[in-house]
């Protein structure tokens, strides 16, 4: 895929996933797009990030998560150098979390 091809077909991509209005409706639409394993590795990326938000070390990651220590530092290395992504969502989540 080119990289021309790959950008436009993220943007219909995400266009599609703007429209999904409710969690219900997004749940749907992940178990029909991805494969169990995609499915699981994605959640598994977004819980290592909020892990690494939090300060846990790579070690307390991998014991929780069962990722690897190469798909923690990927996802650090998003975290730090990526497009935004992920602290994006991390700080709307952040906020959306009642004080404890």
């Amino acid at each position: 895929m080119t990289d021309r091809h790959y950008i436009k077909a993220r943007d219909i991509l995400v266009d599609a996933l703007m429209k999904l209005e409710t969690p219900e409706e997004c749940a749907a639409f992940l178990d029909d797009i991805c494969t169990i394993r995609e499915l699981s590795d994605l959640a598994q990326r977004w819980e290592v990030a909020e892990m690494l938000n939090e300060g846990k070390n790579y070690q307390e990651i991998s014991a929780a998560t069962g990722a690897s220590t190469a798909t923690i530092s990927r996802v650090n290395k998003c975290l730090n150098y990526g497009s935004g992504g992920y602290r994006t969502l991390l700080n709307k989540s952040t906020k959306e979390k009642p004080h404890e």
